[in-house]
């Protein structure tokens, strides 16, 4: 092919929903395309599993366009092993203390039953504590909230239309299961971290599990009924706003419907500021010694974990 025709070949590439950053010419006359972009971009999504981060996407070449389908379509699969003595942001001392503007990577991960590290098993009794924690790592951005709008379990690493899903967390981030079961959000160690106490629950016992949750950054100082963590006390019967229980009226939808609302904030900036993430996977399996009524489960602390 002609060096016009190359160009043109190279244009209908694309990693994800990204283009080629880059384009030459070999010695041998065949062109190569070069994609040089950030993990939490091109529809990369990620995965963690045991002591891996796998993040898959799919390279296309689409002579024509959309709606019709790629000519040709390969999966991209890239595995991290996580490094030796490796622990979580959350632990390093003046995490996510700087300010400005840059772009961000989120993370999440399932920790230990004293919030000191890293989960050592994926396997769960029914009715036990699943702690989940998510960060963003501000880098250089300006101060940011990490919020879980949406969180479901499913049999599935990939969720589509006919997943058999368990929702956890909805209505822009009411957590659900903390009203017919006894999960609930911890108190915050840092604006940009947010841990989820999960009560395992009666959803595909036995089998392999995946959370999936839809991480969003946003204003620290700004909450609205779309922009929230929001979950039940039991002993009051009411929901409450984590950050601000001042502000629990945010909170009154959940029992109906937080309709989503336009509004010019922090996450309409261009840095991709919400993610995609799933977790697992992880099995929960039946054991009725575990199961602890509402009115006798202690929830830990942040001081226990730090």
């Amino acid at each position: 092919p002609t060096l016009p025709e190359l160009v043109e070949h190279a244009a209908r590439l694309f990693l994800g929903h990204c283009v080629p950053s880059t384009f030459s010419v070999l010695p041998t006359g065949e062109g190569m395309a070069t994609f040089h972009y950030n993990l939490n971009g091109c529809a990369i999504k990620k995965r963690v599993t045991g002591e891996k981060h796998i993040y898959s996407t799919s390279l296309t070449y689409r002579p024509n366009r959309k709606p019709k389908p790629a000519a040709i379509s390969h999966h991209i699969k890239c595995v991290y092993i996580r490094p030796e003595g490796w622990i979580p942001p959350f632990l390093i001392p003046a995490y996510g203390s700087a300010e400005g503007h840059g772009g961000l990577v989120f993370h999440m991960a399932l920790l230990n039953e004293d919030l000191t590290g890293l989960a050592k098993s994926s396997l769960f009794p029914l009715g036990s504590f699943i702690p989940i924690w998510a960060a963003v790592d501000q880098k250089d951005h300006q101060p940011l909230l990490l919020l879980l709008e949406e969180c479901v379990a499913a049999t599935t690493p990939e969720l589509q239309s006919a997943s058999l899903v368990y929702p956890i967390i909805t209505n822009k981030g009411c957590l659900a299961d903390g009203k017919t079961g006894n999960s609930r959000f911890l108190p915050r160690y840092h604006s940009s971290a947010i841990l989820l106490y999960l009560q395992s629950f009666k959803f595909a016992l036995g089998e392999e599990v995946y959370i999936h949750c839809k991480l969003v950054a946003w204003d620290p100082e700004v909450f609205d009924i779309e922009k929230k963590a929001c979950h039940y006390i039991k002993e009051t019967g009411e929901w409450e706003l984590l950050d601000d229980p001042s502000q629990s009226d945010l909170c009154k939808c959940c029992d109906s419907s937080c309709k989503p609302r336009l509004k010019r904030g922090v996450d309409s900036e261009p840095q991709g500021l919400v993610q995609n993430s799933v977790l697992g996977p992880l099995t929960i399996v039946e054991n009725s010694e575990t199961w602890i009524p509402s009115e006798f489960v202690k929830y830990p602390t942040v001081e226990q974990g730090w």
